[in-house]
């Protein structure tokens, strides 16, 4: 009789398994004490969202309210998933890039002048432009982060010079670029339908970020995971020198991954044009730490050769929960900073602290096949007389 095999999840199958654990502990811990809040009634009358109105004890008509959960309701959590994708589409990008043992600090300013770009193109053509001059503003947006992030790489590879510095001189020189394109101004006006496009309500919720946020998340995973360039991302992320000695070509696989992390800023932007309606020389002002901290938190390995589009993801989706959480607590704002630095720490330390296991593991693992061999190479063979 076969005996019942036990329930087990390795979580080394599955690693974004823990990250998902986080978020629905976070989730009921702020569903819990984050308290309730009341918010006016709306209701879709003819495809127009309207507020209802309620009479009072004197007969009067008056606003109605309804009470909901401060954490727990479709538009907090339509409005993390919104703040999120700005800098979640960023961190897929970026997941790649440190993959491979890089980094990129340029990340929020090729945002910024992504956005300051396409918002100089669109803003010629006035509220009036239509779609032929919407998808060309897009089209240069993302052009503009593409060639950012192709310089970063092309630099990196040429000059033989860390990415951190390459990324870091980039990181001023794009922002400054972007400044001197306006003059410190916000860039607006543009086409009525672009604005209609990013902003579409779907029962009442904005959700054409999210929903951009999953497939870039779903098309990372696929590179990663799926093609054979991914297996190559990796490896480079593992062992460099061994990769160019199997026949990697190195120098143009890290071109792309900076320019897809360039890609991943300008396609971020294009939304944040969409849904603000303007552009600065300041967007994404420190977006650097908070794209480096979703795939750090979302177990992307700093030293490469370890990562995932939906650890990327999920780590992003961590941060802005923190981020949320303060406030629907009540905590002051100004300690998120402090909050996120100090889970990025965590995040750091617990990687650590699983590759020290796993070649602890691997270590003993060793030592007791040796033993098993040793072990059997010392049994005497008995040999039958019949074969004497």
């Amino acid at each position: 009789m076969a005996t019942p095999r036990k329930f087990s999840f390795n979580f080394s199958k599955f690693p974004e398994g823990g990250l998902i654990l986080a978020i629905i502990v976070l989730g009921l811990l702020l569903t819990v004490f984050g308290g309730s809040v009341q918010r006016p009634k709306f209701e879709i009358h003819n495809g127009v969202r309207q507020r209802v109105m309620e009479q009072d004890a004197s007969g009067k008509m008056v606003p109605a309210f309804a009470t909901y959960n401060k954490f727990l309701n479709a538009q907090t959590l339509t409005q993390i998933a919104k703040d999120t994708s700005f800098f979640a589409i960023m961190a897929v990008g970026m997941t790649i890039v440190i993959i491979t043992g890089g980094i990129d600090l340029s990340v929020g300013a090729t945002y910024a002048l992504s956005a300051v770009c396409g918002a100089l193109v669109m803003t010629r053509f006035g509220a009036s432009g239509g779609l032929g001059e919407v998808l060309f503003g897009i089209l240069i947006t993302l052009l503009v982060g593409l060639v950012a992030g192709f310089l970063n790489g092309a630099m990196i590879v040429t000059f033989n010079v860390h990415p951190f510095i390459i990324t870091l001189g980039t990181m001023a020189i794009y922002r400054g670029i972007a400044f001197v394109q306006t003059n410190g101004q916000s860039i607006g006006g543009f086409p009525s339908g672009f604005r209609e496009i990013v902003r579409q309500e779907f029962f009442g919720l904005t959700l054409i970020p999210l929903i951009v946020m999953i497939i870039v998340m779903i098309l990372g995973g696929i590179f990663l995971a799926k093609m054979a360039i991914g297996r190559k991302v990796y490896a480079i992320g593992g062992n460099e020198v061994a990769s160019r000695y199997s026949g990697i070509r190195v120098g143009r696989i890290k071109m792309l991954v900076y320019a897809l992390s360039g890609l991943s800023a300008g396609l971020a932007a294009v939304l944040s044009l969409g849904y603000y309606g303007a552009g600065s020389s300041g967007d994404g002002q420190g977006y650097e730490l908070n794209v480096i901290a979703a795939a750090v938190v979302g177990g992307a390995s700093l030293i490469g050769g370890k990562g995932t589009a939906l650890g990327a993801l999920l780590g992003a989706i961590i941060l802005q929960m923190i981020s949320n959480g303060l406030v629907i607590l009540n905590i002051p704002q100004n300690y998120s900073q402090i909050v996120i630095g100090l889970v990025v720490i965590a995040a750091v330390l617990f990687d650590q602290l699983n590759a020290w296991l796993a070649s602890r593991r691997l270590l003993a693992r060793t030592s007791r096949s040796k033993k098993e061999v040793i072990e059997s190479s010392d049994t005497p063979v008995s040999v039958s007389p019949q074969s004497k």
